[in-house]
């Protein structure tokens, strides 16, 4: 086949994917089956990611280290939610993706019914914490009196919103376990789109608006998000794919509620073990003042725009994963597994050289402050190095949670998170006097190592005889 007939061929498997027609994910090609899946995921996940940058690249402007320090702080508070939702969602991915392949469409529909709610449930109480405690969280996690007087406002908007993140995350789960990425894509691009349009206008002030600084960003991101969740349940409701929402489905049937907890609940634990450790690095590194504390900040904002399409893939993954065994076919499932971890590779290690040759430039695009530079572009530099390692780990994890099996990786994310990782960041940072890049190293070596055991685990197969 000629180079200009597989590109042509590329073009129209993209076109397709865009475009989100129905597929039998179980019996394409495998290739074919993950492009179809990872297109609109990878496109998905980056513009979950372009919150972030667009957020601090915003705020960059403002010229001040204390609002990104809010950011930063803030950013591993949220990452709590963001752990719940993730985690909820992959168990919504689990369940409607093995009934999808085992074709009761209807037990599809219950299941992502029953998330929904459970999502709407939970972010109500977070609201409330987000109402009464944003000052009392910030002060927990380090910042000062000043920062606090200054930007809480930011805090209080994020937390008390975060139902349009739990919902996003969640609703996108059943899409994704569907097989109908396509329309998880789009809510995630509308959203977006709004967000960038919205950033200048409250951050700076514009004609009757004021400038409301960094309390604008949140506004602008959560009413981004909001109107993307209002697609997402448009959809849902008046949509034509696979999963369509009746007035019967919305009815609370705890047996099928208790159940979803009961798989998420791995996958949960692992992003909130992970979440958790972020939370600690984020004090180590605040302990080295705003400026390192800012230049962390657009670093991982960074890293997070990369990982997060890479994520894409893993989710693709799981989603073939979990229909595959619905279908009766285990081997398959692996192939999946291994391939997709396969081009991960390759995408992330080419990301690994883009920012170990032009972290400080990326960096500057967000900051003047040559320290803040400095800190985050040692921060890409040192993280970037265990990105091949990464690129498996997570499709392996994913492959696992897609399959019912959160335990595992739940397991591996406890012991090289919080019994390495942590231990190890504060031993290099402080007890041996390397700096924040002790930290550093110590987030790419722990990442490494979780992914050697993710690999060794997945090849033992135990993951295929799980029940969902």
């Amino acid at each position: 086949m000629s180079f200009s007939i597989k590109v042509n061929s590329f073009f129209r498997l993209f076109k397709q994917a865009i475009r989100g027609d129905q597929q039998d994910y179980t019996v394409l090609s495998i290739d074919k089956a993950i492009l179809l899946l990872a297109i609109p995921m990878v496109l998905e996940m980056a513009m979950e990611s372009l919150f972030a940058v667009v957020d601090a690249f915003f705020v960059g402007q403002l010229h001040d280290n204390s609002a990104i320090a809010t950011i930063g702080l803030t950013e591993s508070l949220l990452s709590l939610i963001y752990s719940l939702a993730m985690g909820l969602g992959i168990g919504a991915t689990a369940m409607v993706a093995r009934r999808v392949g085992e074709k009761d469409i209807e037990a599809a529909k219950e299941a992502g019914a029953q998330a929904v709610l459970l999502g709407i449930i939970l972010s109500l109480a977070i609201s409330v914490v987000g109402i009464l405690f944003s000052e009392d969280l910030l002060r927990l996690m380090g910042g000062s009196e000043l920062l606090i007087e200054k930007n809480s406002g930011y805090t209080r908007w994020m937390i008390t919103g975060n139902m349009s993140i739990m919902l996003l995350f969640l609703i996108n789960g059943v899409f994704r376990g569907a097989g109908d990425a396509s329309i998880a894509m789009r809510s995630l691009i509308l959203a977006n789109l709004v967000n960038m349009i919205l950033d200048p206008i409250f951050i700076f002030g514009l004609g009757p608006i004021p400038a409301f600084g960094v309390e604008g960003a949140a506004i602008a991101t959560t009413t981004g998000r909001s109107i993307g969740v209002l697609y997402q349940l448009y959809h849902l409701v008046r949509g034509k794919g696979i999963i369509m929402l009746h007035a019967k489905h919305l009815v609370a049937q705890w047996h099928i509620v208790w159940r979803l907890i009961v798989i998420s609940s791995g996958s949960t634990g692992q992003f909130l073990i992970g979440s958790g450790s972020w939370i600690f690095l984020n004090r180590i590194m605040s302990s080295f003042g705003e400026a390192a504390l800012g230049g962390y900040t657009f670093a991982i904002r960074v890293i997070v725009f990369a990982i997060l399409p890479a994520w894409g893939m893993a989710n693709a993954a799981a989603t073939l994963v979990g229909q595959n065994l619905g279908a009766g076919h285990p081997d398959r499932a692996e192939q999946s597994a291994w391939r997709a971890a396969f081009l991960n590779m390759i995408f992330l290690g080419i990301v690994t050289v883009v920012f170990f040759l032009l972290a400080r430039p990326i960096i500057g695009l967000f900051s003047i402050d040559p320290a803040a530079i400095e800190q985050g572009a040692e921060c890409l530099q040192i993280v970037s190095l265990g990105y091949v390692f990464y690129a498996f780990s997570m499709v392996i994890n994913q492959s696992f949670n897609g399959a019912g099996d959160t335990r595992t990786p739940t397991m591996i994310s406890f012991v090289g998170f919080w019994l390495f990782q942590i231990p190890l960041a504060y031993l290099l940072a402080e007890t041996f006097q390397v700096g924040t890049r002790g930290v550093y190293a110590a987030i790419a070596i722990a990442e490494s190592l979780m992914a050697i055991a993710g690999i060794i685990i997945f090849r033992q197969g135990k993951w295929k005889l799980a029940k969902v």
